[in-house]
């Protein structure tokens, strides 16, 4: 099969269109003839050595949609050819075949409606990202106000509008360039702001209270900053380091006395520890979409071998929403 890869660290020029054997379907897994693969910056950060050497040669992808091509022993709910979405916690997906396992593939037929291969390509990473985030790490309560740093990007994007849903008084985001704000703004933020001199901008539009949620996959001085834009106990959910700043070394007691807190989203660690509430929140958001109570905005479909030129993109900071690679 066709696939995109990479046997060395470095910049987006290491990926390389490569022909590998098919993957096949093992116990419990799914085999899915990919349509669209998503593109994240965890696929870029892979590439660049964040998460350490390749083995050998690593296809990368997290998300995926297409169709079911083949299912591995034990495998139910599924028959071949159901349309679906697919999360892939080891990668896998910058190719034709991706196996996934079965608790992390999604019907795109839900109660509501059937959601489109195009839409799905990006949605069973940034979707269960985002749902959790809001109502695990943070446990967003109604009338709640909440920062949304990347505002314009694949999870900025939907995790305002699940936000909405879930009931925050007011949504807020970052970003970093008039275009971008522009952007975003159409997800229903209430105001957009550039990611330079944010805290005043924050305490300005909130009369000094502040906000009770930060959602934050920037990291070093921007993580810094949003903690003094807390309202009382105020929470920041680290979701990433797209900055890919050192690591902050933080005192606790002003956390303590200025009643703040600090959480974390993976989706890898949810995903071995705690598959079902993966599976839980990706259906939730799921119809979410499907009800057309949230939006993802795919802005560039690329081919498969364009790979190099999507994360070109990405690491430059130049993307907005969501991109595909179709195969």
């Amino acid at each position: 099969m066709r696939a995109v890869g990479f046997d060395e660290n470095g910049g987006p020029e290491v990926l390389r269109s490569v022909a590998v054997p098919a993957p096949q379907a093992g116990p419990g897994e799914i085999l899915v003839q990919v349509a669209y693969a998503g593109v994240n910056y965890a696929e870029v950060q892979h590439r660049l050595g964040d998460f350490g050497p390749p083995d050998l040669l690593d296809i990368p992808g997290m998300e995926v949609s297409g169709h079911v091509a083949a299912l591995g022993e034990g495998v139910s709910g599924f028959v071949v050819g159901d349309p679906v979405a697919a999360y892939l916690p080891d990668g896998g997906g910058y190719a034709e075949f991706a196996v996934a396992p079965a608790h992390f593939v999604f019907s795109l037929r839900t109660p509501m409606g059937e959601i489109d291969l195009r839409t799905a390509g990006g949605a069973a990473l940034v979707l269960p990202t985002a749902y959790g985030i809001l109502a695990e790490a943070v446990r967003l309560r109604p009338g709640d106000t909440v920062l949304i740093h990347a505002a314009a990007g694949g999870v900025g994007s939907v995790a305002a509008q699940i936000a909405r849903a879930l009931g925050a008084g007011a949504v807020y985001g970052t970003v970093g360039n008039d275009d971008k704000a522009v952007y975003a703004k159409r997800f229903g933020y209430d105001a957009v702001f550039q990611r330079d001199g944010f805290p005043d901008a924050v305490r300005d539009t909130t009369g000094g209270r502040g906000v009770d949620v930060v959602l934050d996959p920037i990291g070093g001085p921007t993580r810094i900053a949003s903690l003094e834009v807390l309202a009382p106990f105020g929470r920041i959910a680290v979701y990433g380091e797209a900055a890919r700043h050192p690591d902050l070394n933080l005192p606790v007691l002003p956390l303590w006395k200025h009643n703040r807190a600090l959480t974390g989203y993976n989706i890898g660690d949810v995903s071995r520890r705690a598959p079902d509430l993966l599976r839980a929140h990706a259906l939730a958001a799921l119809e979410l979409v499907a009800s057309g109570a949230v939006r993802i905005d795919v802005t560039d479909v690329l081919p498969l071998a364009a790979a190099a030129q999507a994360h070109e993109r990405m690491q430059a900071g130049r993307n907005q929403g969501k991109t595909l690679l179709r195969t």
